[in-house]
């Protein structure tokens, strides 16, 4: 494939091969990829915009995709001739763009310190995608706006839930064809591989199992790596997750309750101490429409769940990030 077409999913050094980089005011470069010829944004204007967001060395700071989630904001007045809000009135819906914020000029305007991520960084580049754009009618009252702009937010997110709940199917279909997973489908739509079994009982409704997890969506990152939200193996994280000084890396009680995501709770019952599980859990049976922290709404979850062990009728608190909220069907 040419690689001027895949401009969503590449890092930014891929683009300016493609395109001719233009100056702007405070040190301010960009590349336009795909001119689609509309109106350009103005300031008040409402967008809804994706992007993957690198450094000098093109690593990956953030990609909305990796959220599954695009942004939305209001464009704001410009504070300085190269500021976000005045880099995006460059372009307009349906445009593909990379752009380079200066790091310079924004510490200079921010009366801020140095960001340490952008530490010996000369620019903070963008790669987007301007997916809509809601204009502010001249003379148009706050109120009126912000009531329309709610409506704009309101109407794309259910459009976007909408397409994710259909998705979801053919998402875990990808994964376990991806991974060669053979998958077993319970009643209640769980899907999952015992990898190892385990010894003596199960744990049961009322009991606390022990366990070591890790937890993924199904897609990967732009980057190419799992996309992993929570884990309690340290290794893990420090391939996949942004350093945490404070996070502790070791088994946790997850009590088989209320309160906990149902599909989680069902794949804890079929493995005995010791057993390993990998579990794909629907959203019906993880954290639904709502999602919950970095899960997006209608995503099917991962977890590869190892038992350490098993405290019969205790209901101990469970502890940490994940699991998390309750889901109720």
């Amino acid at each position: 494939m040419n690689k001027c077409l895949v401009i969503l999913f590449a890092a930014s050094a891929i683009f300016a091969s493609c395109s001719n980089e233009k100056k702007g005011k405070g040190g301010l470069l960009y590349t336009v990829h795909k001119d689609a010829g509309k109106t350009k944004i103005k300031q008040g204007d409402f967008v809804k915009v994706d992007f993957i967001q690198t450094n000098d060395n093109d690593s990956i700071i953030d990609a909305t995709y990796d959220h599954d989630f695009p942004r939305f904001f209001p464009v704001a007045k410009t504070n300085y001739g190269g500021d976000m809000s005045d880099v995006i009135t460059l372009f307009g819906e349906g445009d593909s763009v990379t752009f380079k914020l200066n790091v310079d000029t924004m510490v200079k305007h921010s009366n801020q310190p140095r960001p340490e991520h952008l530490k010996n960084q000369k620019y903070l580049t963008f790669t987007m995608k301007i997916q809509k754009v809601l204009p502010r009618l001249p003379y148009e009252a706050d109120s009126v706006f912000q009531r329309r702009s709610e409506d704009f937010f309101n109407t794309n997110m259910r459009a976007s839930m909408d397409q994710k709940k259909a998705m979801e199917g053919a998402r875990i279909k990808k994964f376990a064809e991806d991974n060669n997973l053979k998958l077993t489908t319970s009643p209640s739509g769980l899907q999952y591989v015992i990898v190892k079994p385990g010894t003596g009982e199960k744990p049961r409704l009322g009991d606390t199992a022990i366990v070591d997890y890790t937890g993924q969506l199904t897609y990967k990152k732009v980057s190419g790596k799992p996309n992993i939200f929570d884990t309690t193996i340290e290794k893990v994280a420090k391939e996949n997750l942004a350093p945490n000084p404070t996070k502790r890396y070791e088994p946790i009680p997850i009590a088989l309750a209320e309160g906990i995501a149902k599909g989680l709770v069902e794949a804890l019952q079929l493995i005995g101490k010791g057993g390993k599980i990998t579990a794909i859990l629907p959203s019906d049976l993880g954290y639904g429409e709502r999602g919950g922290g970095p899960i997006p709404p209608y995503n099917p979850l991962v977890f590869d769940l190892e038992i350490k062990d098993i405290k019969k009728g205790s209901a101990m608190p469970t502890v940490g990030a994940f699991p998390a909220p309750v889901v109720k069907n």
